[in-house]
């Protein structure tokens, strides 16, 4: 830092231009660039670097950016307000894509506007992140390339981005040969300019290259120390994610022994006025069935006296009203006691559910805290421990459910949407096919078409080279 700008190896004309780029690529710009101002910056210069084709973009991809970046700087599209020719002084294609097709500046604008059409609604920041969504599955996005030499004196090309190490053939910087992610990657070393790779396996051999620049290997330093970095706050995240947690869990088990306790005094209440009625019961069956027998034993002892007989008919009319309200009573605090059986029963079994809960989010909190992150953390980070002791997770069905149909709504609406986007990208490939002169395609557009029809893509041919063991990849590079 103390060493002056003109002591490095720039040119000297004058003036002198500086340009403040970032250096190393996000993998997910959505997930890693926080501050707009910072996606904003980084959108300015992706675009750039396609425009002076720097990153390859095919052109359709071409087309749907340039939508994109339109909407980011006019806003919504107005008919009345933007009129045919209001982007003639805009650069938004690539040159090559340009003259690769027999196509007016009219007839680009055209086909730009009316994606521009289907953006309305999106906010600057919005716009820009969609396009940067897309630019970040090119295949050269934030790859640096080095040319380098292997054991047999081989002419490569090292590309160095988010994912790992890539080797090249100098005449395709859009497939890689080989890769070997950074998680594979044990350790980095350089003297002089060969370069020494020691695979996470103790078992199988470095591999070495040579690089006729210095200034690859000082990259590559800091492109391990910014990885490091990386991991350090992703870990401190981690850890911050999982300490707020912890709090939460606090809470919620808390809230879940409060309820548990309270079903536990319901249950009591609810066994004891059951206990309660059901005696109840026993005593107004005794005593209707004493009512029955008392009027039995006064129509055996009726007088015949017509005075004595009415009333006695009277006394034998109360003694069967009373009975068979005591009946009716009986009965009424029988079913009573059912209901409140059946009561204590649900408690009951809402106080073994409780307990359940209690007992799997215990041992899910435990299980959380030990399989929240899935990157290794650098070992001096300050150590920190996770209490699983009295925890509780107390997720209602009806929250789960909610929270399955809006994942699942999310994942139906991406999907429709990257339909709807793929077909129209080949819609507009098939639609300008015919317009393409054959004899201006580049070697990358011939290699592209080439990936495209077989179906190949960025992630998914480093997810085929990863599959190979470290060491036939190991082999396969020296033998290269």
């Amino acid at each position: 830092m103390d060493k002056k700008v003109l002591d490095h190896d720039v040119p000297t004309e004058e003036p002198k231009t500086f340009h403040f780029l970032a250096k190393f690529y996000p993998e997910n710009a959505e997930e890693e660039l926080v501050q707009e101002i910072t996606q904003h910056l980084f959108f300015l210069q992706v675009k750039k670097q396609i425009l002076d084709e720097k990153i390859f973009c095919p052109p359709e991809a071409s087309v749907l950016l340039a939508s994109y970046a339109v909407q980011a700087k006019y806003g919504d599209y107005d008919p009345n307000v933007h009129k045919r020719g209001f982007l003639a002084q805009e650069e938004l294609l690539p040159k090559r894509v340009i003259n690769l097709y027999q196509m007016t500046p009219e007839m680009w604008e055209e086909r730009i506007t009316a994606w521009y059409a289907e953006h309305r609604g999106r906010a600057r920041d919005e716009a820009e992140m969609e396009y940067l969504k897309i630019a970040q599955d090119l295949e050269m996005y934030g790859v640096n390339y080095f040319a380098i030499r292997n054991k047999k004196g081989t002419e490569l090309l090292l590309g160095v981005d988010a994912l790992g190490l890539h080797i090249y053939d100098p005449d395709n910087r859009l497939t890689p040969k080989i890769s070997f992610p950074w998680n594979e990657i044990r350790n980095i070393s350089y003297s002089d300019k060969e370069f020494t790779i020691k695979p996470l396996d103790k078992k199988i051999d470095v591999f070495k290259f040579n690089s006729s620049k210095l200034r690859v290997n000082k990259l590559m330093e800091r492109q391990c120390l910014a990885r490091e970095k990386q991991m350090r706050e992703e870990a401190e995240r981690t850890r911050d994610e999982l300490e707020r947690r912890l709090m939460q869990l606090k809470e919620e088990a808390t809230m879940a022994n409060e309820a548990l306790m309270r079903s536990e005094e319901t249950a009591d209440l609810l066994a004891e006025k059951a206990q309660i009625t059901e005696e109840e019961a026993k005593l107004l069956a005794q005593k209707a069935a004493e009512a029955e027998q008392e009027m039995q034993r006064i129509k055996a002892t009726a007088i015949r006296t017509e005075e004595e007989k009415r009333l006695m008919e009277q006394k034998v009319l109360e003694a069967e009203m009373l009975a068979l309200k005591m009946a009716e009573e009986s009965e009424r605090r029988a079913k009573e006691a059912d209901q409140l059986k059946q009561d204590l029963q649900e408690a009951r079994e809402s106080e073994r559910r409780a307990k359940q809960k209690l007992l799997e989010i215990t041992s899910k909190s435990s299980y959380t805290s030990m399989n929240s992150s899935t990157t290794a953390l650098p070992t001096d980070l300050p150590s920190f421990n996770l209490i699983s002791e009295s925890l509780s997770f107390d997720f209602k069905d009806t929250d789960m459910k909610r929270l399955s149909m809006e994942i699942e709504k999310e994942k139906v609406e991406y999907m429709e949407k990257s339909k709807h986007l793929q077909e129209q990208l080949n819609e507009l490939k098939t639609e300008i096919e015919a317009l393409k002169l054959k004899e201006r395609e580049t070697a990358l557009d011939i290699l592209h078409n080439e990936n495209s029809s077989r179906g190949n893509s960025k992630h998914n041919t480093i997810k085929k080279l990863t599959l190979q063991s470290t060491k036939s990849r190991v082999a396969f590079f020296e033998e290269l």
